[in-house]
C-alpha cells in the first residue's frame, strides 16, 4: 500500500468495497460508458479501470456514443493506442454482463437507455461531478468532490489495486493519461484539492513527460477558431460579464464551445464567459439538436454549479440541465419536438427565440437588465 494516500479521508474502504464488487463479478464482461463525448479524465479513468478489471479476468469495452473532436482528446487517443468503440444505431450490448459508468452518472448518454432496455446491470459508478438528480442504482458508487475522475482511479492504484511499473509500456502509459486527465479538469493544477495534488506525486513516478506535453501542446483547428471568432462577434458585455451565443453548431464541433468561453475569460475586465449554441447531430438515424453551453469564471462568489441549476432548473425527470465546479460549468437542453426543419427561415427563427430566452434567463439570474 503507499503511504502518499494515507491522508485522503477513507481512500483505504473504498479499493476494498470495490474489489469485493468486481470479485462478485470474476469473469465476466463488462462495458464502461463514457460520457457522449469524452474528455482526458474520462478516458484515462477508462484505462485505469480496464486495468484493474483485468485482476478479475473481467475483459472490458469502452465505448462513447458521440463524438470525440478536441485536438488534445484525439491526441490522447492516439498515444494510448486502445480502440474507443463508438456506439453506433446498430451497437448490440446483449454480449455485456455488467455496466461501469466513469465520469458520468448516465444522463443524456445514449447508451444507457440501450442496457436498461435489456437489463443489463449496473455495477459501478465513479464520478467527481456534482449529482444533476437522483443518480441510477449500482452495486458500488463513488463520487467525490475531487478536482477529477483521475484522482480517484489514482488513489485505487496507490491503494494496491494495480500495480504500476515504470518499465511497462501501457502502465507508462494508463500513468500519462491520469495525469493529464486531473491536469485538465483542474485547470493546470489551478483548481487542484489536496487529493489531487498527491494522486499528480504519485503519477510523477510513472508518467512521460514528454508525451504529456505534445498532448498538452496540440494546436487548435480552423473550425474551432471559427467557432471562438464567431463567439467574441457575437458578445454581449454587461458589467463584466461576457454572453455569446453562436448559432447552429456541428456535433464534431461542439467541444469549441467550452474553448470559446475559455478564450473569452482572457478578455481584460471580464470575469464570467457564457457560450452557447444549440448543437446537432443524428442518432438512429435522426437529426438531434440540444442547446449545449459552457461557464467560465474567476469571480470568487459566483458558483457555477449553483448558477446553472437556478438559472436553468430541471427536466421532467427531476434532473437539472446542468451543472459545474470551481470556475467551470456547463449545461445541455434538449430541443425536443422542434428538432429540424428544412426551413432555412424557421431555423433562424427557431434560434432567434432560443437566444433571446436564455440570454433572458442568464441576464435576469445576474441581476442585469
Amino acid at each position: 500500500m503507499h503511504t502518499l494516500f494515507s491522508i485522503v479521508p477513507k481512500v483505504e474502504e473504498k479499493p476494498s468495497n470495490l474489489s469485493g464488487v468486481l470479485e462478485r463479478h470474476r469473469g465476466e464482461k463488462h462495458i464502461i460508458v463514457l460520457q457522449d463525448y469524452p474528455d482526458p479524465d474520462a478516458i484515462a479513468s477508462a484505462l485505469a479501470h480496464r486495468l484493474i478489471s483485468r485482476r478479475f479476468e473481467i475483459n472490458t469495452d469502452i465505448v462513447y456514443g458521440g463524438q470525440i473532436s478536441h485536438q488534445q482528446n484525439r491526441a490522447l487517443v492516439k498515444f494510448i493506442n486502445t480502440p474507443l468503440l463508438l456506439a453506433r444505431d446498430d451497437f448490440d450490448v446483449s454480449s455485456y454482463q455488467g455496466s461501469i459508468l466513469i465520469d458520468s452518472q448516465g444522463l443524456n448518454s445514449v447508451i444507457m437507455p440501450h442496457l436498461v432496455e435489456k437489463n443489463i446491470p449496473l455495477i459501478a459508478i465513479v464520478d467527481h461531478h456534482n449529482p444533476h438528480g437522483p443518480a441510477p442504482s449500482a452495486e458500488f458508487v463513488d463520487i467525490r468532490h475531487v478536482g477529477a475522475t483521475s484522482t480517484i482511479y489514482t488513489a485505487y492504484l496507490a491503494q494496491g489495486m494495480a500495480q504500476l511499473d515504470r518499465s511497462h509500456r501501457e502502465h507508462v502509459i494508463i500513468a500519462t493519461a491520469l495525469m493529464h486527465g486531473i491536469m485538465t479538469d483542474t485547470d493546470q493544477f489551478i483548481r487542484a484539492t489536496e487529493e489531487d495534488f498527491t494522486a499528480a506525486t504519485y503519477l510523477s513516478q510513472f508518467h512521460d513527460s514528454t508525451s504529456l506535453l505534445e498532448i498538452m501542446k496540440q494546436a487548435r483547428s480552423r473550425q474551432t477558431m471559427d467557432i471562438i471568432q464567431l463567439a467574441l462577434r457575437n458578445r454581449t458585455l454587461r458589467e463584466n460579464y461576457a454572453i455569446a451565443g453562436i448559432g447552429y453548431v456541428r456535433a464534431a464541433d461542439r467541444d469549441a464551445i467550452p474553448q470559446a468561453a475559455d478564450f473569452m475569460l482572457t478578455e481584460e475586465n471580464v470575469h464570467t464567459a457564457i457560450v452557447y449554441g444549440i448543437v446537432f447531430g443524428e442518432h438512429e438515424g435522426q437529426r438531434t439538436e440540444s442547446v449545449i453551453g459552457s461557464l467560465r469564471t474567476t469571480k470568487l462568489t459566483l458558483d457555477p454549479d449553483q448558477f446553472i441549476k437556478e438559472a436553468f432548473g430541471r427536466n421532467e425527470r427531476g434532473q437539472f440541465f446542468g451543472g459545474g465546479r470551481l470556475e467551470a460549468g456547463g449545461f445541455e437542453i434538449p430541443i425536443g419536438f422542434l428538432v429540424g426543419n428544412q426551413d432555412p427561415e424557421y431555423e433562424k427563427l427557431k434560434w432567434q427565440v432560443y437566444d433571446l430566452q436564455l440570454r433572458r434567463k442568464l441576464f435576469a439570474k445576474l441581476g442585469i437588465k
